[in-house]
């Protein structure tokens, strides 16, 4: 595959982990009028819906950029869209409240590989004059998941279910695994950009911080 292939690969499947990272912070917020009717579950409950992915993303956000670093950043991101995959198949088919909140607090613990090594993967495949537009549509996309959440997850509580809002990434996420072991290249601590990184780390940070102040 020639070097243009392979970034645009790169780029399409960074910005997959990115929409369902983003996406499923915010996406829940409008369904939990239904899911407390169908779970039996309390206001308190309901906010931990929510903040259980938002803390277990934050929490673990610098652990997955380590991992990735020591173990793999393409063998991790790959791990992460499966994590969330099948925690999203269990938020489907969650029996109660208290497995919905588990569940997303694993969903999170996979949007935290997903997002740093994303953007490792990303800045390593780009050379530095193409880095800060491949940079700058992950953003995107990152911003448009994230303001576009509530909105989907009304569409989708309003024409199907619930459990929609989660079964759709099951599909994507499980598609995209031997996408991302075959068409992306392994990388590892030494070749990352630290300053694209942590400027990514604070943007995510900031980010964080804005979603516990709309709960």
């Amino acid at each position: 595959m020639n070097t243009k292939g392979a970034t645009r690969w790169v780029l399409v499947l960074t910005g997959i982990g990115s929409l369902m990272a983003a996406l499923d912070t915010l996406v829940v917020s409008t369904a939990l009028s239904t899911i407390r009717l169908d779970l039996g579950a309390s206001v308190e409950q309901l906010e931990w819906t929510v903040n259980a992915y938002n803390l277990s993303f934050a929490v673990l956000l610098i652990t997955g950029a380590a991992l990735g670093d020591r173990y793999g950043r393409r063998r991790l991101y790959a791990l992460g869209l499966g994590l969330f995959a099948v925690a999203s198949a269990v938020c489907a088919l969650a029996p109660d409240v208290g497995w919905l909140i588990a569940a997303r607090a694993v969903q999170g613990a996979g949007a935290a590989l997903l997002m740093p090594l994303g953007l490792a993967l990303l800045s390593a495949a780009f050379p530095p004059e193409r880095r800060g537009a491949a940079i700058g549509i992950f953003s995107a996309i990152t911003g448009v998941a994230v303001a576009s959440g509530p909105l989907v997850g009304g569409a989708v509580v309003e024409e199907i279910s619930w459990e929609w809002i989660f079964w759709l990434n099951v599909p994507i996420g499980l598609l995209a695994i031997p996408f991302v072991l075959t068409r992306m290249k392994e990388g590892f601590g030494p070749d990352t950009d630290t300053r694209d990184f942590d400027r990514a780390m604070d943007k995510s940070e900031k980010r964080t911080h804005s979603f516990g102040g709309t709960l």
